[in-house]
């Protein structure tokens, strides 16, 4: 008893002194006092690894982001006309929205729980049965065969495991593969509810207690099972238990974006960081593929949600709703092939975009049974997250309101919005980059999002007033740009408003030396003109198309390998990179290749030998690169297995990813 009321004497007394911080007034000189008694803590504590230290970084940005938006709340909106009081208006609502998401942000990846994987329980006859689901469209037989064929090699008992293509484009090619490969070939009549109406379709043919889903280029290592199906052993209450998706290719933002070595990936903040931060709370999403779901759930939900284009996160609500657990365990366990042009990737965003804001619309997360509270504010950050392009655009342009049009937009002096914006500002990016953990770097989001805003912002507004709209799209994979190129079309409205930013600064620069406007007033807005263009003009840069003409994708690989001359001489070494197509080998130093051809490889994993013919297609700097020739159907299909489906194919991956970034640029 004493405990509880200690607790709540606490918590008053917390609550009192967070209110203090956040609504008590201060001028001019007060206020900057206070930024820096709030900056200095939070620089100094970010070199501290602690836990604890962050913390307290996110407590101190919490509250001065708050104090930031009660002052602009109580004391910067009040304008003489009716454009600046749209146009202020517009700022601050997009300033409430960034807020919102910060601070939903914060609570949802704080405390991330980190799972471990659970080693399966009892003998082979004790395990759940598995369908392994491998859903296509109008991919390439290429690509699906590598998935297939990684598929069928799991390390699970052969009596216990069936593999399925899911053929929603009916194509007669694949039907022949499967019988051929010797898995599961299923197919419907037609195409009602896209990917998930596949995958419903196929659920009453199959009888698995556990359904294991791969996007047709995501192609899983032979431990997937392993280290997946024992949570479901532990946890009978677990309906999903969702992998990380990891790229072996360089998506387009990654491969054009020359100016940063080593960009992440754009998905690498959502699955190292945010989805650790949603199992915390129970609220891990499903995200369509590398994900294991209990059949017993599913029936429980009537299957995969088919009321929205994001199939996956809808059916993962559901699935919460009904009091059914989920899971996240990070670790690489299949890699898949990234988007290969801009114009795709725009596109896909699109449609999750779409997505997000249909499941906001019909199901929002704030209402209806199931969830607990932090399941709630988890799920309607990740809906509200695709709500940026508005407020993006707002924050990029709004500094033109008053360099071109007179139009103050924040109804107060320059050096009190400085000493109020810098603490807000500053504990942002501190404890944003605190939790992301190189993730992401320090002002990119800015740039992605840009670059995305202005084609989200008409599916995101479209799709908010009919929900019913939009159609399900596949992403194509396995592509070629077979030249460089500049992809205009991508850039047109960033361009636009790059020439509505220059013409502000000069207009900004002659009211400055003409005394026109007061001169911190100017100055503040040419600053946030001049950071609007820099992040706008890095955009745009992304739009440069490189040329990527492999067919198929070479990964950082050091295998094993045994060399077979013609003269019947032998040499072992390892290789640099490898793919379906070829491999890159390493050669002895003291080695004089001139005279000598290459008939054979033997590539040796997991104590076998693999012997394949191959031809030599080039030599340089140590080493010599191979193309396969006249493959068999089972030697391809022990080459997928071989460069892909290795246990330990992507657990040095960020390293791996890191050395491609490099070679690309």
């Amino acid at each position: 008893m004493l405990r509880l009321v200690g607790l709540c004497v606490g918590l008053l007394l917390a609550s009192g002194l967070a209110a203090a911080v956040i609504l008590t007034p201060l001028d001019l000189k007060g206020q900057w006092i206070f930024a820096f008694g709030m900056i200095v803590p939070m620089a100094l504590l970010q070199f501290r690894p602690a836990r604890r230290a962050t913390l307290i970084i996110c407590l101190i940005s919490l509250l001065a982001s708050t104090r930031y938006i009660w002052w602009r709340a109580t004391n910067t909106l009040s304008f003489d006309q009716p454009l600046e009081l749209f146009l202020g208006g517009g700022l601050f609502l997009a300033e409430l929205f960034a807020w919102l998401i910060h601070v939903l942000g914060l609570m949802q990846t704080v405390w991330p729980l980190r799972r471990p994987p659970v080693s399966i329980e009892g003998d082979d006859a004790d395990m759940p049965t598995v369908d392994i689901y491998i859903p296509t469209y109008n991919e390439d037989l290429s690509i699906v065969q590598s998935t297939v064929f990684a598929a069928m090699a799991i390390d699970y008992p052969h009596d216990k495991l069936r593999v399925y293509i899911l053929d929603d484009g009916r194509r007669p090619e694949f039907r022949r593969f499967a019988q051929y490969a010797g898995c599961g070939y299923l197919t419907r009549s037609d195409n009602k509810h896209a990917k998930a109406g596949n995958m419903n379709a196929a659920l009453p043919k199959t009888n698995g207690e556990l359904i294991c889903i791969f996007d047709c280029d995501h192609v899983a290592t032979r431990a997937f099972l392993q280290m997946t199906v024992g949570w479901f052993q532990r946890d009978p209450q677990l309906a999903l238990l969702q992998t990380p998706h990891h790229f072996y290719s360089l998506d387009p933002v990654q491969r054009n974006f020359t100016l940063v070595g080593d960009l992440p990936g754009e998905g690498e903040l959502f699955y190292d960081v945010v989805q650790d931060g949603n199992d915390f709370w129970n609220a891990s999403f499903f995200c369509g593929s590398c994900a294991v779901i209990r059949r017993s759930a599913l029936d429980d939900v009537g299957g995969f949600a088919g009321e929205t284009v994001t199939e996956d996160a809808h059916t993962a609500l559901k699935l919460q709703r009904k009091g059914w657990r989920s899971g996240y365990l990070n670790i690489k366990l299949s890699a898949g092939l990234a988007t290969e042009k801009l114009a795709l990737h725009i596109g896909q965003r699109a449609r999750w975009a779409r997505g997000m804001t249909q499941m906001l619309r019909i199901d929002n997360p704030l209402f209806g049974p199931g969830l607990s509270l932090p399941q709630r504010l988890c799920y309607l950050n990740a809906m509200l997250h695709f709500q940026f392009p508005l407020p993006r655009i707002v924050f990029l342009t709004s500094p033109l309101a008053f360099l071109l049009a007179d139009q103050s937009v924040i109804f107060a002096a320059a050096p009190m919005i400085f000493a109020y914006a810098a603490p807000h500002l500053f504990g942002a990016m501190i404890a944003t980059h605190r939790i992301q953990g190189g993730k992401r770097r320090l002002f990119w989001s800015e740039i992605y999002e840009s670059l995305l805003a202005f084609h989200l912002l008409r599916p995101t507004l479209e799709t908010l007033i009919n929900p019913k709209g939009g159609s399900f799209n596949v992403t194509a994979k396995g592509g070629v740009i077979d030249r460089s190129f500049f992809d205009y079309s991508s850039v047109v409205p960033h361009m636009f408003v790059i020439v509505l930013l220059v013409i502000g600064v000069v207009f900004g620069l002659v009211k400055m030396f003409t005394g026109y406007a007061e001169v911190w007033t100017v100055v503040m807005n040419l600053a946030w003109s001049v950071f609007s263009l820099l992040i706008l003009i890095s955009a745009v840069l992304i739009a440069r198309e490189t040329k990527q003409q492999r067919h198929a994708v070479r990964v950082e690989a050091a295998l094993p390998v045994t060399l077979y001359f013609d003269s019947g001489a032998l040499v072992d070494t390892e290789t640099e990179d490898a793919s379906i197509g070829g491999l890159a080998v390493r050669i002895p130093k003291d080695m004089d290749m001139a005279d000598k051809v290459v008939t054979d490889v033997a590539i040796r994993t997991a104590g076998e030998n693999l012997v394949l013919p191959v031809k030599v297609a080039g030599k340089s700097n140590g080493v010599v690169r191979l193309s396969f020739a006249d493959l068999t159907f089972e030697q391809r299909r022990a080459l997928s297995v071989a460069v892909f489906g290795r246990s330990d194919a992507w657990e040095d991956a960020d390293i791996k990813l890191e050395n491609a970034m490099v070679k690309a640029a």
